[in-house]
Parts: structure tokens; C-alpha cells; sequence
């Protein structure tokens, strides 16, 4: 058994092979999956990754490739080889088959599709396509498979002549069967009977001399015998002869169309070769849409980065069992190479090394990975892998001895180059030995520069990795309260065993658990406690930054949306003035008019005192509209534009923390009906119709928005008048178009989308549009109705949920309102 293979078997890859493999119709195609070994070439494994990325995205997004039609055509070429070989009638048609299935797939990269699958179209440029031999095949075959009549005339002529004798043959037994009936000899509801290939007459076995001819066969019962009649005799042998002239006849034919089709041997071989290659890359792509995977990045610096990565196997049995897998996340570089994962027993340890096994074996075996696309995976020259029970028979050594005996090759032969994985590092012999010994190793390791992941219980290895600088401390969290593994990995602080936890849950009695505890001294015991404080610590601090991060998103994005309220308010600040100075242009050409014309009526001798009076009133009335059109508006903007730029202002110097609590904070108000509000958010202003609680029903113009207390602000009559006033400034003329808008999607936005039966492209436009609806309008929750299926529309659409930065999370729905079926969606809500 080799060493590849052994280390296939411990991680499972021979599994993922066989399902590649079960994937192909061929079996050239099956022989690339098994013979398929790890790329150590950047350049040749980005090239068969690419190929297989941009399958898996046609299978997914694009219209249906050619699916069947692929047949295993070059082991017929390698006979043709021999000068004395011939291809029957059956190969021909599957030749034939193939030719189409070629000539399918060459039509479908035709027009934009070069451009959108570069790689896949430089493969297919090098399929030939070979008309002379399509066309020559038709004209031999018909649409069943069999040789025509008109293959040659000689075929023709034959099959003529063989379909007379049998004529004639039909009317000479009919009249023989009629016969025999008339004279008692044959049953009268008998027929004729077909022995051997030849037509017989069925004769009741008491009347054998009766009628002269060769007894055939004889049925079960012995009560019929089937004689061939002495008259056909000499007919069934004439059409007996023309059928071996028929085989003769189209054995030339076939003969001399093998020797036509051996002139384009090399170029057939080469095509269906290519043919071969695309199903094996089409067999890798089906694959990967079915267990979620994608192409994730070449690292070149000696990165190691695995981002939400799941062992495909164990997915695939916690599927059938109705559970979801939790995703593994870790990285390792050149400064950090060695993981040390500790933790309690059944807690996950080895299920995580296996899985950075299992996803760089699979990365450097050009299959997509399921993990992240934004994971990273260095190239690595060799692989060593300990796990599991290795006692060997035959050499008579322990699973200890066997243990060091492979630990002997790792640290003789692993390098910089080299990822090693060793599954309960130095268990299998005494503790305080075995702990020692596999410290030693450890430090061997890290000097050789060696990539690992390591699994342990023992205390001496984590310290050691706390004070080391090439080996990082991980472990598996712990579910104190309910006293169970939740599975996931946490990198920087060591795992805790919890045997005593463990112990207790599983029915030891409290006293024998506390003598244990004695035992292991007062040392262990508080070593256990701080790590578990150290553990609850640093969950609040990430608690806590992502917190801090949610807040500096948010006060951003308002930081934002002031900026470009100034920016409008400014805008109309320069079209009021422009409007204004535009207005006073034509009010005192018009005042200079009037002046004019009232002291020209003044001076004028026939000017009455009440007409002076009269112009007098004209000019203070005209005096009065000028000062209200040159005044108000440039009054209101002006007193908009400060209020805005103190708030503004007073934001950006307010402490982070303070800002984004002032902001968050809306006071409950005690509203009643008739009150005029404005929605703190967008500016919208209305009146109450409607309080219930802390939920307020406002009216906008036509449109009724009901909304949290909360988010309301109250305003005095005079603040609503000016605010709508013919001559005011609203702010709706440059941001509540939109809001009104957004008010409407809210009254009519249903949380809930129905995408059975869809194709993946259409469905996530549609998932797009209903997810921004949702965060616009400030819905909490969303559910999207996908279907069971066989998972691949969920698949992606949960892939492409993890594009928008207003989700928090998302999962199944519960079993009784559809589990799997629907995905619940949770929505960042500010409003």
C-alpha cells in the first residue's frame, strides 16, 4: 500500500474520489479521477482550478450544457491500430454519438461565451470537428443504428432477394398450416411457430407421419412436435445462404469504412480526448455545486487561511441526520505554522485537522473547496498525516511503537514544504513520558519549519505553545451550562478538557469526582479555572468589538448622510439667492417705472390730492412685497442651513461612544392623535391618526406609515406650517421623495418570497432586490422560500446573503413551519 494512498484513506479522500468518479459516464474519464494526483505547480494548478471554476458557474448560471453523449469512443481507436481490426455496426453508431456530442459542445462556445469562460473555450479550440466522416456515417447507418439498404448494392440486391424468399415462404406454410387444419392433423386455432429461425408448423404428435418434413423442436408437453415441411425445406436454405451473403456484404462494408476512418485517426484521438477531459472537469464541477464549493485564492507567501470551511463527508452526514455543521476558520503563516488544538474529548479536535487535511488535499488536487472564496491555501511539496489506531501485526509493534515509528519519518523527512498532521500527539503510553517525548518532537517541528496541526490533552505541550514562537494555542469551546462541545474552534488560548464537568454529567458520583480532583492536585484545578475565565473574557471582547464595530458602521454612514444634507442644503441656498437676486433685478426695474410715473402725476398741475394719495399707497404696498419676496426664503435657508451644520457639528466633536448612544436614543413620547410629528430618520412630517402602545400611526399627505413611538419627533403647529408652507423650505424637496417612497414600499412590503422552481441566476436578482427592500424599509426579519430540493438553490443563495452588510445572520426555519425548506434571514434594524 503505498503512502499516498494510506494517507487518502485517513483523511477520505478515496471517499471523494469514488463520488467524483461515480459522476462520469466514461471510463477514461473514471481513469483521470483515479490516476488524478496533487499539483505542486502554481501555473498548472491555477489552470485546472480556473477550468473547473468557470464549469461549476455555467452549470449554475448559464443555459443547459450537453449532458449525455459521452461514450467512451477511444478504446475503439486504440483496435483500429491493428491493420487486421474492423469496427462493427454498434460501434459505429456510438462513434457516431460521440461526433454529435462534440459537435454540440463546439456550438455551444460560440458567440459571448469565449469571453465569459476564457479557459474552457481554449480546451474546446482544440476539439476538431469532422463532417467527411458524419456525413459518411449517415449515409451507412440509419437513425437506429443499423446498416442501410442502400449501404452498397450489393447490400441492397441481398436484402431484396432475402425479402421475396420470405414471402414466399410466409404463403407456402399459411397454405401448409390451412392445410393440415382441413384435414385434422393441426390444431384449428394453432399458428405458425419460430424455432431456431426457422418457421415451423406446430403438428399434434399422433399425426407425425401425416406430413413429410424434419422434426424441429417439440413443445413442454410432448403433445406438439414443430416440423419443418419438406416444401420449404429448399426455401429456408436459399434465404439461410442469402443471410450469410448479408454478413459478408456489410462486414466489407464495415471494413472498408474502418480502413477510410484510420486517415483521421490522430485527429479523432486528440477531440475525444479533449471530450474526455471536459466530462472529467464536468464531473469535479457537479461535485462542487454538490457539496458548496468554490475556487478559493492561490496563496504564494506560505499563507494558510481557511475561512467558514466544512469537511464535505461530515456535512454530508450531518445532513442526513438533520444537523448543520459548524464551520471551521483558522489561518497559519510563516511566523504562526503550527496549530496546537486542545480541548475536551468528542469536542471536535480531530474533526478539525482533518478538515484543514481534507481542504488543502483537495485545493492541491484542483477540486473546488468548500469553504469561503475569500479562504487562502499555500502549495505543499509533501504531506504527512498521523491519526488513528496504527498497531501493526506483522511487525509486532504496539500502537505506541508504531506511533513513534511514524513519528521517526515526520521529523526526518518534514521540512518548510511539508504540512503535518498528528491527531493526539503523544497519547498511548505514560503520561509524564509520552508528554515529554512529544514536546521534544514538537520543538523539532517548529525548527524544521514545518505547517501542522496538532491535537493533545496534554497541559506541557500547551504551555510550551504559549511561550513558543512558531506554535499557536487553539481550542474547542465548551458549552459550561449545558455541559456539551459546540464544535468550534478558538484560536490563541488552549482548550479545557472539562473531564470533571464531563464525569459528572455522565453519572460518576460527586464524591469520587471530587477525590479525582484532589488527585490532580490544587494546580491543575485552578489551571482549568483560568483558562475558563480567560475563555469568557476574550468572548466579551469580541462581543464587544463587534458592537463597536456595528456603531463606527453607523456613525459613518449618518456622518454621510449630514454631509450630503449640507451639500443639498447649500445647493438650494445658491438657486434661492440666484432667484432672489434674479427677483430684486426685475422688482426695481419695475419700482423705477412707478416712482417715475407717480412723480410725473405729482408734478403735473392737474394732479387731485386723493389720486397723490392713491400712488402714495401703491408705492408702500410695493415696498412691502419686495422686503417679504427678498427676505423670507433667504430667512428660512438660511435658518435651515445653521440648524443643520450645529448638529452636524456638534456629532463629529461629541466622544464615539456618546454619539452613536445620543443617536440610537429616541424618547418615548406621549403623543395623541392630531399631534403633528417628523420621522427622526428621514425628515418626513405628518399627523397622528393613531397611538397603540408604543406603535403610532402617522399621515403623510395620502400615505399612512405606522412605526415605533420611538422614531417620532414632535412638532409645534407653527414648526409644521413652515415646514409646508408654499413658501418654506421643506426638506422633502431634495431627500423625501425618497422617503415618501420608502414609506409606500413599507406599507405594501411582504417579509416573505417565494423562489421554488427558479433558475440560481434569476432567483438571486430577485433576493437582491427583496433584501435591499427589507433593509430600506426597516423590516427585522425576512424569509425566503427555497424548496428542500437537493440543496443547490439554497446553497447559493446563502452564499450570496453573505454579500450584504445589513444581515446579522441567517437560518433554516423551525421543522413545523418547513425547516430546510425556508431560510430565516435577520436584518440590521437602525431605524
Amino acid at each position: 500500500m503505498s503512502e499516498d494512498f494510506k494517507i487518502e484513506q485517513k483523511l477520505g479522500i478515496d471517499k471523494i474520489r469514488k463520488r467524483v468518479a461515480s459522476l462520469c459516464s466514461t471510463q477514461s474519464a473514471k481513469k483521470k479521477v483515479e490516476e488524478l494526483r496533487l499539483f505542486t505547480s502554481p501555473s498548472e494548478l491555477e489552470r485546472e482550478l480556473n477550468l473547473t471554476e468557470e464549469m461549476r458557474s455555467l452549470l449554475l448560471f448559464d443555459t443547459p450544457f450537453p449532458d449525455s453523449g459521452y461514450i467512451d469512443i477511444l478504446p475503439l481507436f486504440k483496435r483500429l491500430e491493428q491493420p487486421s481490426a474492423y469496427l462493427d455496426s454498434p460501434s459505429l453508431q456510438n462513434l457516431r454519438v460521440g461526433l454529435a456530442t462534440l459537435r454540440s459542445i463546439t456550438n455551444y462556445f460560440r458567440k459571448d461565451r469565449p469571453l465569459r469562460y476564457p479557459n474552457l473555450n481554449r480546451l474546446i479550440s482544440t476539439v476538431a470537428l469532422f463532417p467527411t466522416v458524419d456525413k459518411r456515417l449517415d449515409s451507412l447507418l440509419d437513425r437506429f443504428g443499423n446498416i442501410r439498404d442502400s449501404a452498397s448494392p450489393q447490400l441492397g440486391s441481398i436484402r431484396k432477394s432475402i425479402k421475396e424468399r420470405e414471402g414466399s415462404l410466409s404463403k407456402l406454410l399459411k397454405s401448409l398450416l390451412a392445410k393440415g387444419q382441413q384435414e385434422g392433423i393441426i390444431e384449428s386455432d394453432a399458428t405458425l411457430s419460430v424455432r431456431e429461425g426457422k418457421v415451423l408448423l406446430p403438428v399434434d404428435v399422433g399425426s407425425r407421419r401425416k406430413i413429410a418434413g424434419y422434426v424441429v423442436d417439440q413443445s413442454g408437453s410432448g403433445r406438439t412436435i414443430y416440423v419443418e415441411p419438406i416444401e420449404a425445406v429448399e426455401l429456408n436454405n436459399h434465404i439461410k445462404e442469402l443471410i450469410f451473403a448479408q454478413q459478408r456484404e456489410i462486414e466489407r462494408i464495415l471494413i472498408e469504412f474502418s480502413t477510410f476512418l484510420r486517415d483521421y485517426l490522430p485527429e479523432l484521438t486528440t477531440s475525444f480526448e479533449r471530450l474526455c477531459d471536459i466530462e472529467f472537469i464536468r464531473a469535479k464541477a457537479l461535485y462542487a455545486i454538490e457539496i458548496g464549493a468554490a475556487k478559493p485564492i492561490l496563496n504564494l507567501d506560505g499563507e494558510l487561511i481557511v475561512r467558514e470551511g466544512r469537511h464535505p463527508l461530515l456535512e454530508e452526514v450531518l445532513k442526513r441526520e438533520g444537523r448543520e455543521i459548524v464551520p471551521l476558520t483558522l489561518s497559519l503563516n510563516r511566523e504562526k505554522r503550527i496549530l496546537l488544538i486542545s480541548g475536551p474529548n468528542a469536542g471536535g479536535k480531530s474533526i478539525a485537522l482533518k478538515s484543514v487535511g481534507v481542504l488543502q488535499y483537495m485545493f492541491q488536487m484542483a477540486l473546488l473547496v468548500p469553504a469561503s472564496q475569500s479562504s487562502e491555501f499555500p502549495l505543499f511539496q509533501s504531506f504527512f498525516v498521523e491519526i488513528g489506531d496504527e498497531q501493526s501485526l506483522e511487525n509486532d509493534l504496539s500502537t505506541y511503537s508504531s506511533h513513534l515509528k511514524n513519528m521517526r519519518e515526520i521529523v526526518t523527512r518534514a521540512d518548510r514544504e511539508s504540512l503535518v498532521l498528528i491527531d493526539e500527539f503523544g497519547s498511548g503510553t505514560e503520561p509524564m513520558a509520552g508528554g515529554a517525548i512529544a514536546e521534544a518532537l514538537l520543538e523539532e517541528l517548529e525548527r524544521r519549519g514545518s505547517f501542522g496541526v496538532v491535537t493533545t490533552h496534554y497541559t506541557n505541550l500547551k504551555l510550551y505553545a504559549g511561550s513558543s514562537k512558531g506554535v499557536i494555542n487553539g481550542g474547542m469551546l465548551f458549552d459550561t451550562h449545558k455541559i456539551e462541545p459546540l464544535f468550534k474552534l478558538e484560536i490563541g488560548t488552549p482548550g479545557i478538557s472539562f473531564a470533571f464537568e464531563l464525569a459528572k454529567k455522565m453519572g460518576i458520583p460527586e464524591a469520587i469526582v471530587a477525590k479525582a480532583q484532589k488527585g490532580v492536585g490544587p494546580q491543575f484545578v485552578e489551571m482549568e479555572r483560568q483558562l475558563r475565565r480567560v475563555s469568557r473574557s476574550r468572548r466579551r471582547i469580541d462581543l464587544s468589538l463587534k458592537s463597536v464595530g456595528e456603531r463606527e458602521q453607523y456613525l459613518t454612514e449618518l456622518t454621510n448622510r449630514y454631509e450630503e444634507e449640507l451639500k443639498g442644503i447649500k445647493q438650494l441656498k445658491r438657486e434661492v439667492l440666484k432667484e432672489a437676486k434674479e427677483e430684486a433685478s426685475r422688482l426695481l426695474s419695475g419700482s423705477n417705472k412707478i416712482i417715475e410715473k407717480t412723480i410725473r402725476e405729482i408734478r403735473e398741475g392737474e394732479a387731485e390730492r386723493e389720486k397723490t394719495k392713491r400712488a402714495r399707497e401703491e408705492l408702500e404696498s410695493f415696498k412691502k412685497r419686495v422686503e417679504s419676496k427678498e427676505e423670507r426664503p433667504l430667512d428660512r435657508v438660511e435658518e435651515r442651513l445653521n440648524s443643520i451644520e450645529k448638529i452636524a457639528v456638534k456629532e463629529r466633536r461629541a466622544p464615539k461612544g456618546k454619539r452613536a448612544h445620543r443617536e440610537r436614543k429616541v424618547s418615548i413620547l406621549e403623543l395623541k392623535v392630531g399631534d403633528k410629528v417628523r420621522v427622526a430618520k428621514s425628515g418626513v412630517v405628518g399627523e397622528v391618526v393613531e397611538v397603540s402602545g408604543k406603535q403610532v400611526t402617522i399621515a403623510a399627505g395620502s400615505l399612512l406609515t405606522r412605526l415605533a413611538v420611538g422614531k417620532v419627533e414632535r412638532l409645534s403647529n407653527r414648526e409644521y406650517s413652515d415646514i409646508l408652507a408654499p413658501g418654506g423650505v421643506d426638506r422633502r424637496r431634495f431627500s423625501v421623495t425618497e422617503s415618501a417612497g420608502v414609506g409606500e414600499r413599507r406599507v405594501n412590503f411582504k417579509p416573505t418570497i417565494d423562489l421554488r422552481g427558479e433558475r440560481v441566476e434569476g432567483a438571486l436578482e430577485r433576493v437582491t432586490s427583496f433584501v435591499d427592500d427589507a433593509i430600506m424599509v426597516g423590516v427585522g426579519e425576512i424569509k425566503i422560500l427555497h424548496g428542500k430540493g437537493d440543496g443547490i438553490l439554497k446553497e447559493e443563495i446563502r452564499r450570496h446573503l453573505k454579500s450584504f452588510w445589513g444581515i446579522l445572520s441567517y437560518r433554516d426555519e423551525a421543522i413545523e413551519m418547513g425547516g430546510a425548506g425556508i431560510t430565516v434571514v435577520d436584518l440590521t434594524n437602525y431605524k
